[in-house]
């Protein structure tokens, strides 16, 4: 039985769709549906119900995705057994969220391409509804998002959060501290409407019952940065994805007598019987940012400090005011 074959199968069962599963493949839909019909006709049985428009399994498609599943596992086990090439001698593909990009995914990346060289990743940077969809449509195999994919077959798991802070010019925005009611008087920038920064900002001012003047909604850290540099308004960002351009960008975060929801991060990923590729990177992603929000400004990781401490006492009182 030719396994290539059974793969098919298993990702066509598993994404409810030719059309996906060849994507994640990288087959056109025609060769996926001739590994598909040459694994029914060895099989002497029809394993998808093709009458209708509407993804189905057949029972006898059903009962051999179980053994599709088993087949495809003892395949990856027997490999490993015998030291059969590199485990992560694959092509991975990895979704992000800006806020995560801008805070710990290049160095992580940077460290995985050094432990497994053989490793091909491929990056995407999408809003968060973007990157599950993907993850649902299966051409994404990790991805990082402010919410959890719940699509089947897909696990999902909860890193540490990112706490989320007022950014504004430093030449324009003094104030040791600042109350909500003046913030709600200047121009607020935070993420994309229905976002959960941008909801919970709105429901911030609502509790406090504080009217904010405006509020735009932008989809880029970098523009939120740029726009807040510029001094077009305040924005609401997470740390961890700034703090190195408080000095260099002429931006320091604006003290509050309230704080903000932290911006919750998830690692959603499809697991692969054929390979443990994927399981193996999450493991390093949790093990990795463990480690940088353990060491505080990364130092242990091999980060470098910033240099905030050698700078103006203006600089040093903003790097005071973060702790």
């Amino acid at each position: 039985m030719n396994l290539r074959f059974v793969e098919a199968f298993y990702w066509v069962a598993t994404l409810k769709s030719v059309t996906r599963a060849a994507e994640k493949l990288f087959l056109t839909q025609s060769a996926m549906s001739s590994r598909i019909a040459a694994l029914e006709e060895e099989l002497g049985v029809l394993l998808l119900d093709r009458r209708d428009k509407q993804f189905r399994l057949t029972m006898a498609g059903t009962r051999f995705l179980v053994y599709a599943q088993r087949l495809l596992e003892l395949q990856r086990e027997a490999k490993a057994e015998m030291g059969s090439g590199d485990a992560l001698a694959v092509s991975l593909r990895i979704g992000a969220i800006e806020s995560v990009l801008h805070a710990w995914l290049i160095p992580w990346m940077e460290q995985l391409r050094t432990e497994n060289p053989a490793l091909e990743l491929e990056l995407s940077v999408e809003t968060t509804p973007v990157l599950i969809e993907q993850m649902r449509r299966g051409t994404q195999d990790l991805v990082f998002t402010a919410l959890p994919a719940t699509t089947d077959g897909v696990r999902s798991r909860a890193l540490p959060s990112m706490e989320m802070v007022f950014v504004g010019s430093a030449s324009l925005h003094r104030r040791r501290r600042y109350t909500l009611q003046e913030l709600a008087e200047l121009e607020l920038l935070t993420f994309q409407r229905g976002s959960l920064p941008h909801v919970a900002l709105l429901e911030l001012f609502r509790a406090a019952r504080v009217e904010p003047r405006r509020v735009h909604t932008i989809s880029s850290v970098s523009a939120m940065l740029q726009m807040a540099q510029g001094g077009f308004g305040v924005a609401t960002l997470p740390r961890e994805a700034v703090r190195h351009l408080f000095v260099v960008a002429d931006l320091r975060e604006l003290p509050c007598d309230a704080r903000l929801q932290p911006l919750p991060i998830h690692a959603s990923y499809r697991s692969d019987p054929s390979a443990q590729a994927v399981e193996t990177v999450m493991r390093s992603a949790q093990a990795f940012v463990d480690v940088w929000n353990g060491s505080g400004d990364g130092t242990a990781l091999g980060r470098p400090r910033t240099k905030t401490s050698q700078k103006s006492p203006q600089s040093k009182a903003s790097k005071k005011s973060m702790r």
